[in-house]
């Protein structure tokens, strides 16, 4: 009996898959992930009030949440490394780093939000 991939096992919404030349397969949920994750982390981040380990286990958490939709950017360094070695393609680089960015901004507006400034 052959073992499942991972691609067999009902989700929510459609993971990412790599073609056989190492390019990611993105979609529209791709980038929702990466708006969702750097929100989550850069929250994380304003809420800890610099605490490492924290900031760490945020990190750790929004990659492993949303790795199988996105890849798990979470940074645009990391999206412009993976543009740099081929695996993301411009057009993708460029509304990566806007989902990035609309989540960090939508994080700092959040956490302002809640802190009543």
């Amino acid at each position: 009996m052959d073992s499942p991939t991972r691609y067999e096992y009902p989700i929510l919404i459609i993971p990412t898959k790599i073609t056989a030349l190492g390019r990611m397969i993105v979609t529209p949920w791709s980038y929702l992930a990466e708006y969702v994750g750097t929100l989550f982390f850069i929250l994380a981040i304003f809420a800890s009030g610099g605490n490492p380990l924290i900031i760490g286990g945020a990190l750790a958490l929004a990659i492993f949440l949303i790795a199988d939709h996105s890849g798990g950017h979470v940074n645009p360094a990391v999206s412009l490394a993976m543009y740099m070695n081929g695996s993301l393609k411009g057009v993708n680089l460029a509304l990566y780093i806007v989902a990035q960015l609309l989540g960090g901004v939508s994080a700092f507006y959040l956490y302002r939000l809640t802190k009543g400034h």
